[in-house]
Formats: C-alpha cells, structure tokens, sequence
C-alpha cells in the first residue's frame, strides 16, 4: 500500500464501485500483517514514500519466501537483500518472475508500473572486489525507481581512471562510493563533485584492514565535508539515503 494505492482505493468507494465493507478488508493488514515470525509493515510506504524491503541474512529460505509472497500479494514492488541461492530459490518456486542477482544477493520483484525517474545517483566502486556491494546500493536504487549511473573500478591507486569518468557526475544528485582496504576513494570523490557523497566502507582488504574498520575509519575522518557514512557492506543503506536524496532534489 503506497499513497498512490491508497487514493485510487478511496476513489472507488467515493464512486460507488467498492463498498466500504470491501475496502475495510483491504485496509485490514494496516499498519502491519502478523506472519508470527514476522510483522510485514506495509504502511511503511505510506509513511515514508519507500516500502518495507527484506533482510534475508539469517532467516531461513521458508520464512524469507513466506514474507516476499504476503508482500507480493499487494501488488507492491518487492525488494530482499542478502539472499542466498537456496532462499531464492524458495522464493521464485511460487513467484518466478522474481529476478535474483547472485551478485548483490538481491531479490527484486517488479510489479507496478514503472513510473518516471525520481532524480540520478552515480554509485562508484574502488575495485572490482566491491562490486557485490555496489551492485546491491544500484539495484537497490533502481528498485526504487531511481536512474542509476555505475562507475566501477576507478580506485585511487589510478586516479586517472575516476578523472577520465568525472564528466558523469555532474548532473547526479548524490553520489554513492564504496571502497575498502584504506577507503580514500570518498574524499577524492567529494573534492570533485557538489552533492552529497554517501561513503560505504566494504569488508575488502588483507589483515590490517579488520574486515573494513580501517576503510569506515578514514571515511569517517575525511577531509571533504560533504562526505557522510554508512555502515560497512551497507550497500542497501546507502541506497536508500541516496533515493531520497534525489527525490528531494526533484519534487513532483
């Protein structure tokens, strides 16, 4: 349920077509459908203009498909990251349409229209040994029905490679920029560019990295102010953030 649904819905009781008793029914999973395991918030759309998307990370393949399928029942856009082979496969055994990318770990459903653009983000990544992280912050975005232009492998150890592509990021609204081993990719980045830049620290690097502390912790200390961060791996964060960034950036 979005705000889009929910006018279309009253529109029809205001025309006679649907009874208030049948579109009572359709409000009854309002604010949220009680799975036992689970709490499926699908006024969160209402609320925040984004739907409720699924963490998939350790919950077992039946519970992940058994909260896609009740929030594909709505006719809504579905979304699940940190999906494993057998959890999609649980999914697109009763939803096959739904595209699984083994590189993000993501599970998209698609099933509204796609209606135009909300604003353009850029996602970068350092190394091709982000990409699973970048890919899940571009598809996320893309979900969300956000243009997306994806800037792979341009780290600072060529910095040619980011100056040869700094022509495409000026016309986006946010900047997403995922990096690990020392994480200096965001603050080049933000010397370059006016609009935000959302830093992800990824868990890449050899030992002293510690899984992404040193790439979170130079990020964090970063000299571009117009640098924030999110969490490390935290593709879908970032993702997010950036969406409504560019959709403020572009009011209806």
């Amino acid at each position: 349920m979005n705000k889009s649904s929910l006018l279309d819905l009253l529109a029809e009781v205001q025309r006679g077509t649907l009874s208030p008793a049948a579109a009572s029914e359709r409000l009854a999973n309002l604010p949220f459908e009680d799975l036992g395991h689970a709490r499926i918030d699908h006024h969160r759309a209402l609320r925040t203009g984004l739907p409720e998307v699924i963490y998939a990370a350790g919950k077992s393949p039946a519970q992940t498909a058994e909260i896609f399928t009740r929030m594909a029942a709505t006719g809504a856009d579905v979304l699940a990251t940190r999906a494993d082979e057998a959890t999609a496969a649980a999914v697109r055994t009763t939803l096959p349409a739904t595209e699984y990318n083994p590189q993000a770990r993501t599970l998209t459903l698609r099933q509204t229209a796609s209606p135009e653009l909300k604003g353009h983000i850029a996602v970068l990544c350092a190394g091709t040994s982000d990409l699973p992280i970048a890919e899940e912050a571009a598809v996320t975005a893309e979900l969300f029905n956000t243009r997306v232009t994806r800037l792979y492998d341009i780290g600072v150890a060529g910095l040619h490679r980011l100056l040869a592509v700094r022509d495409q990021l000026i016309s986006v609204d946010a900047v997403i920029v995922c990096a690990g081993m020392e994480g200096a990719l965001p603050s080049v980045v933000g010397g370059l560019v006016g609009v935000p830049v959302i830093a992800v620290p990824t868990s890449v690097g050899y030992g002293a990295s510690f899984a992404g502390a040193a790439a979170l912790l130079g990020m964090l200390n970063s000299c571009s102010p117009n640098v924030t961060v999110v969490n490390i791996d935290n593709g879908f964060g970032a993702a997010y953030t950036a969406t409504l960034i560019a959709r403020a950036s572009h009011p209806s």
